[in-house]
């Protein structure tokens, strides 16, 4: 989630500032709120237009200093909090700005209602990867891409586009191999959906990352990477932002999976019984099929050579750059086999379509 930039940098007051000093700054800046900051840069509280109101109502003067009216216990939130936490919060609480502050109480950021329900539009690249064959959903493939079976009445891929398309994202690639004259008939060049779709077009399959090697010109800001056959509530800007925060090489979006064992499980030592645990769960993070990706990945592929996504994480790793996990919790449906489509579209209700 971006984080009002530059903005909240102005809003800051010293705490020996006067009243009239903060309605200046109140009336420059027009954000309706003034950080109270240390000299270490620590929130010491803050100030709205209606504390100064009550303020001067109380008999204080312009010159009066403001310690008396200040917020010394505002609401604030740590960087990584979800943009649907933060509203939820705002909401709650009837404010439109929260302060955001490092573990430190350092001031880092500044959530504005106005922003944070008005997602950015965001220049960075979208890849879908739309070629795969669609092997486990014959016979629904045999005459239809994967990504064009419909869910909710749409193709699953204008789902994932218009998802991203909330998200501010306005330029999609897609990577298209098998039955890929029907997506590009379909979809076009994005005008029907007020977007701009280019094509990656593999002369064979090349997994889930080699397409990449295809783009040309080559992306000069991170991008956000999803397999065609994923529908998910993902906030993609939140993944971008989380990539961008964590100066990551690639971020990976990860799901806790539970499986339960069918049986109890005995632990042994030698032939002695040292332990008995009734049907264990297993938690572990799943790949999700959701990545964000800084143009110096691409480095790592070669125009036409097959490469998964899990096999460009190791190359990365093998380099010493930076590889990092997003737990995601929304909705997610993976859409690979039968079962799954039809488990798609019985429940296409738990997921925005």
């Amino acid at each position: 989630m971006k984080i009002t930039e530059n903005i909240w940098h102005k809003a800051i007051v010293a705490p020996n500032a006067t009243i009239q000093q903060v309605i200046s700054n109140l009336d420059q800046v027009a954000i309706k709120i003034c950080l109270i900051v240390n000299p270490t840069g620590a929130l010491v509280g803050t100030l709205s237009d209606g504390d100064i109101r009550r303020g001067l109502l109380k008999g204080l003067g312009l010159a009066s200093p403001i310690d008396s009216i200040v917020q010394h216990d505002p609401l604030v939130v740590p960087p990584d909090l979800s943009r649907e936490l933060v509203m939820q919060l705002m909401a709650a609480n009837k404010i439109h700005q929260i302060p955001v502050v490092n573990d430190q109480h350092q001031v880092v950021g500044l959530h504005l209602w106005d922003d944070i329900t008005t997602p950015p539009e965001r220049p960075n690249l979208m890849v879908i990867m739309a070629g795969g064959m669609g092997t486990r959903l014959r016979p629904y493939t045999e005459t239809c891409p994967k990504p064009l079976l419909p869910v909710a009445g749409k193709p699953m891929l204008e789902h994932i586009i218009e998802r991203a398309k909330l998200e501010g994202f306005s330029h999609f690639a897609l990577a298209v191999h098998y039955l890929g004259y029907m997506i590009e008939e379909h979809f076009g060049n994005g005008d029907s959906l007020d977007v701009q779709i280019d094509y990656l077009r593999e002369q064979s399959p090349l997994g889930t990352a080699g397409a990449l090697g295809l783009l040309r010109p080559r992306p000069d800001e991170a991008f956000v990477v999803t397999n065609g056959d994923v529908i998910t509530d993902i906030r993609y800007g939140e993944l971008l932002d989380f990539h961008l925060r964590h100066k990551a090489a690639a971020t990976m979006a990860v799901r806790v999976h539970e499986w339960q064992h069918p049986f109890g499980v005995v632990q042994t030592k030698g032939i002695d019984i040292v332990g008995i645990e009734e049907k264990p769960v297993a938690r572990s993070h799943i790949n999700a099929g959701v990545y964000a990706l800084s143009p110096e990945t691409l480095c790592e592929l070669k125009t036409d050579e097959r490469c998964d996504m899990p096999m460009l994480f190791e190359r990365l790793q093998a380099a010493a750059q930076r590889t990092v996990a997003y737990p995601m919790h929304e909705p997610w449906l993976d859409v690979g086999r039968p079962d799954d489509l039809a488990a798609a579209r019985a429940n296409s209700s738990k997921v925005n379509m």
